[in-house]
């Protein structure tokens, strides 16, 4: 049965071990431009003996951005640093890996440690955009309903996100379809009130997430790894459901997708989510298993023995992790440790006199 620490290949790429660091934003982007914030903390956490590294949530467009400091991959001149980035992260072991996305209803916005609020066009933000007139909550702003040429033009803008992520020299690239962003707005009904082949039912509230799979595989390589990430249910009945998750990844499985990135919630404040340890495991092991799909589970897994058991007991493929490596980026060295699993090239020369 594998382990933790055993290395999984997926298409032409291996990864080292089973732990992946889960995308963040860090708002230090300068006009969506990494920045040396971004070498170091990635860095480190390559250097910390994660498998894979995943950058962060990286808009598509600049109204696709979160805030006006996210991180984006829609000019080429975002390119060079990137690639400085992920050559680094080659050079110890790892993945690289690069989430792209929009931030459609929940865009422009201000950074956390900061304010949250709506940033206007007057302080640099921008009009934001939904499937419908619906704002995502009290105290947002209601987003401009897409019509069919705007959805295109993004898809297509997911597509040239692609060829720039190739260019910058990722090897996963990953689509980000939750936590309430665009392209899970169009998703669930209790954002989608759409009436054309948008919205309504479930074959035409997924056709843009399918459009935008396509548009993608129009750029990136058969032979590299792609992800989507999915919010595998709204934790609510009116919502998107696990069981909507699942014939989903059927059909993404089609496209080409090889794994299924699961998350849950976030398509509306105030619904109750139920937060406890590895709480979204079981929501990767069902796609798994029904679906007939590699999943990474993500949420609260921060003990080694615990980790090593989701991917043991086959409940998924990888264990993406977020908050425990921000307060520990060397988790995954002191968990090799922990379970016997230290190998040639686990810790970095530099660092062994440390261990």
């Amino acid at each position: 049965m594998p382990q933790l620490f055993d290395p999984l290949t997926i298409k032409s790429i291996t990864i080292k071990n089973r732990i992946g660091v889960s995308p963040m934003c860090q708002y230090s982007s300068e006009n969506g431009h990494a920045t040396d914030w971004h070498l170091v903390h990635l860095g480190t956490r390559a250097s910390g003996g994660a498998g894979m590294v995943m950058m962060e949530a990286t808009a598509v467009s600049p109204e696709g951005r979160i805030s006006p400091q996210d991180n984006g991959i829609y000019l080429d001149s975002h390119i060079p640093k990137l690639k400085q980035i992920t050559d680094f992260i080659k050079s110890q072991g790892s993945i690289p890996a690069l989430q792209i996305a929009h931030a459609g209803r929940k865009a422009s916005r201000g950074v956390p440690w900061i304010s949250e609020k709506h940033v206007p066009a007057s302080e640099g933000g921008w009009q934001i955009v939904g499937p419908s007139a619906v704002a995502f909550g009290d105290g947002y702003e209601v987003p401009h309903e897409l019509n069919s040429n705007e959805i295109s033009n993004i898809a297509s803008d997911f597509r040239l996100a692609a060829k720039r992520t190739l260019a910058a020299g990722f090897q996963i690239l990953e689509i980000h379809a939750a936590h309430g962003y665009l392209l899970h707005s169009f998703l669930s009904p209790i954002s989608n009130h759409r009436t054309d082949s948008y919205g309504g039912s479930f074959e035409n509230r997924i056709r843009f997430l399918l459009e935008t799979v396509e548009a993608v595989k129009m750029e990136w390589p058969s032979n590299l790894p792609l992800f989507v990430r999915l919010s595998c249910t709204d934790w609510d009945e009116r919502g998107w459901t696990l069981t909507d998750s699942i014939f989903l990844a059927i059909e993404l499985k089609k496209l080409g997708v090889d794994l299924i990135d699961c998350s849950s919630g976030a398509i509306a404040p105030n619904i109750k989510i139920p937060v406890k340890k590895h709480f979204q495991v079981p929501l990767a092991e069902e796609i798994k298993k029904k679906a007939n799909i590699a999943t990474a589970a993500v949420g609260l897994i921060t003990e080694p023995k615990a980790a090593n058991n989701v991917i043991h007991k086959e409940q998924a493929d990888m264990v993406l992790l977020a908050r425990e490596l921000l307060r520990n980026p060397y988790w995954p060295i002191q968990e090799a440790q922990y379970l016997n699993k230290v190998t040639p090239g686990v810790i970095p020369n530099q660092y062994r006199r440390g261990f």
